[in-house]
């Protein structure tokens, strides 16, 4: 069986992670959630004291960090600490901005370009992050390049982490998105863009499953696979 690979980029809030998730459960495909990674990497610096914008002690850290990826009997991605599953823990704003700050350290996009790499290599794969179709899989069957405007990102960020009973406000839920957007776009290593060949999908104006549909509509047009 031909072995296909999805890579989809975009900035942070545009919904990769969730549409990525479902198109996959329903191409049957696995989907590889990077950004997840890269939390995981800052969550262990957060949790031991090691300032993400002190590149050595980071690169330093990698060995002992023990990052393992389990998937669940429904195939929802699982990061784990040793042993311990971090999924949650993950998902918290403070988080999502020393994410920006650990993926930037060329050490770390070393560490795990071959992690992620191996796993498109044995089974169809949706992955989803900063930089897969410009640098993790660029000979990817198909990419794609997943937005929308910062306004809706952030409205859409703030109802989820309020929905989990957080205390935020869209004022900093927008501020965090549009510091990470400057941020993933103008770092030296991997800059967040979009691949020359990558098909653009915009959600703005789309709800979750008008999104869903585009997205694999796009992925069956251009594997060429009868999905």
């Amino acid at each position: 069986m031909k072995v296909i690979s999805v890579a989809i980029d975009g900035p942070s809030g545009a919904g990769k992670s969730s549409l990525a998730r479902r198109a996959a459960k329903t191409l049957g495909f696995v989907y590889v959630d990077t950004g997840a990674i890269y939390r995981t990497v800052a969550f262990y610096c957060s949790e031991n004291g090691i300032s993400p914008d002190d590149s050595a002690a980071v690169a330093a850290a990698l060995p002992q960090m023990q990052i393992q990826i389990d998937y669940s009997e429904d195939g929802t991605q699982r990061m784990l600490l040793g042993q311990r599953d971090v999924s949650e823990q993950i998902r918290t704003p403070e988080i999502s901005m020393l994410t920006s700050a650990v993926a930037a350290v060329p050490e770390v996009r070393a560490y795990l370009l071959d992690m992620q790499r191996k796993l498109a290599q044995v089974r169809s794969v949706i992955m989803d992050g900063r930089d897969i179709g410009t640098v993790v899989l660029p000979n990817a069957t198909v990419k794609i390049y997943l937005t929308a405007a910062p306004e809706a990102r952030a409205q859409r960020r703030c109802k989820e982490l309020r929905d989990k009973g957080m205390d935020v406000t869209f004022e900093e839920i927008l501020k965090g998105v549009q510091e990470r957007d400057y941020n993933d776009t103008h770092r030296d290593i991997s800059p967040l863009k979009r691949a020359d060949d990558a098909h653009l999908v915009d959600t703005t104006c789309l709800d979750f499953e008008e999104s869903l549909d585009v997205l694999v509509k796009v992925i069956r047009q251009y594997t060429g696979a009868d999905l």
